[in-house]
């Protein structure tokens, strides 16, 4: 049976969600964040990064949130939640499941490491921490996450979803960055189709039974 090695507050939220929506037996091994909000050692047995998400499955190891979605949708879907090849919408499908980790985690993961560097830095070096930090943030990265951010709202501005007109798996890939940016990016501020993206996925019957089985989540409320 397939396995995944889930991480509490993580991305394998969303293997869990795919696999509701595609009605995939599984079984999950947990695995819960250290004080530093690092993964435990224990997933380094799993993978050699020792990081989540990953699932194993007839004998495979797979890790990568768009690697793990391919997979299962290319091993499980029979067709469901992926565009037909050769059309347009597969295009922006293929597109949105790189983009999500290659492009749009960056700025959301500069802002969360610039936000906690003040906080955890020793008390005499604090003010000078939060005065590199708030530079950094104020010329580098919330620039570059409110361009971002502006993207996902013209392009859902094309239809409900990022493929196309149909749910895919390249929306659960994209939920990560956007509940993301929902929790400490001000997406509620000025991006209503975003919002209303997070409205949409968050009332699937299939998330709701990813969060019951996945326990609490943090960054999607």
């Amino acid at each position: 049976m397939l396995t995944v090695h889930h991480l509490n507050n993580s991305r394998s939220q969303r293997v869990l969600w795919l696999l509701e929506e595609l009605g995939v037996p599984y079984e999950i091994v947990r695995y819960q964040r250290q004080p530093d909000m690092r993964a435990p050692k224990e997933l380094r047995a799993i993978h050699p990064l020792g990081k989540s998400p990953v699932i194993t499955d007839n004998g495979n190891t797979i890790a990568e949130s768009g690697a793990i979605i391919e997979y299962i949708i290319a091993t499980y879907g029979n067709g469901r939640l992926i565009p037909q090849a050769d059309t347009p919408e597969r295009l922006r499908y293929t597109y949105w499941l790189h983009y999500a980790e290659g492009s749009a985690m960056t700025p959301l993961l500069l802002k969360l490491l610039f936000t906690l560097m003040p906080k955890r830095a020793p008390a005499l070096l604090r003010p000078l921490v939060r005065k590199v930090s708030n530079q950094a943030l104020s010329t580098l990265v919330n620039p570059q996450l409110k361009q971002h951010m502006a993207y996902w709202e013209g392009e859902l501005g094309k239809g409900e979803w990022f493929a196309g007109s149909e749910f895919s798996g390249a929306d659960i890939q994209m939920s990560f960055p956007l509940e993301a940016a929902a929790a400490r990016g001000g997406l509620e501020d000025g991006h209503p189709r975003c919002i209303a993206f997070l409205e949409r996925i968050h009332a699937r019957p299939a998330y709701a039974r990813a969060l019951e089985k996945g326990g609490p989540y943090e960054v999607g409320r």
